[in-house]
């Protein structure tokens, strides 16, 4: 019998797309550094257990204050209670920051008269949040571009 973790689904049910995982994980290491395939899949692995254990304290954390619904309070008080305080700032900045394009988003929405992003501005706006959050993580030093950067502004100036 397989353990059942999540509500309705198994252990193995509960992924991340593991391209987009591969991908943050190269562009964390530096550029002569290969990561295994076996690896990869060890650290996607580890950042599902970590997703789960932050939502099951969540979860207990809003139980207890007999709420129905998991407020982002209850994940930062979750952090503390699993000895991850020191990362609280971070987490509450890289929360702060979505709640601004979140809002930045929705006005977009509300003024382009259901207009949609071109494939290049997409693509634009995808590059820039990539390097926003390279910047994050990296604390505010970014790297030089990686060829997929690279391959994409070409594409852009085409």
């Amino acid at each position: 019998m397989e353990p059942m973790d999540i509500v309705g689904k198994t252990k193995e049910d509960a992924s991340l797309p593991k391209a987009t995982m591969t991908k943050i994980i190269k562009e964390m290491l530096p550029p002569d550094v290969r990561v295994a395939r076996d690896t990869q899949d060890l650290l996607i692995e580890c950042c599902v257990e970590f997703i789960n254990l932050i939502s099951s304290e969540s979860n207990e954390i809003c139980n207890r204050e007999e709420k129905r619904t998991i407020a982002p309070e209850h994940v930062l008080k979750a952090l503390q209670v699993l000895g991850f305080g020191e990362y609280i700032e971070e987490v509450y900045a890289a929360y702060e920051q979505h709640k601004l394009e979140t809002v930045d988003t929705v006005r977009a929405g509300k003024c382009s008269n259901g207009a949609e992003m071109t494939e290049e501005e997409a693509l634009a706006e995808q590059q820039r949040m990539f390097a926003e959050a390279r910047a994050r993580m990296n604390g505010g030093l970014t790297g030089p571009p990686k060829q997929q950067d690279a391959e994409a502004e070409q594409t852009l100036n085409s």
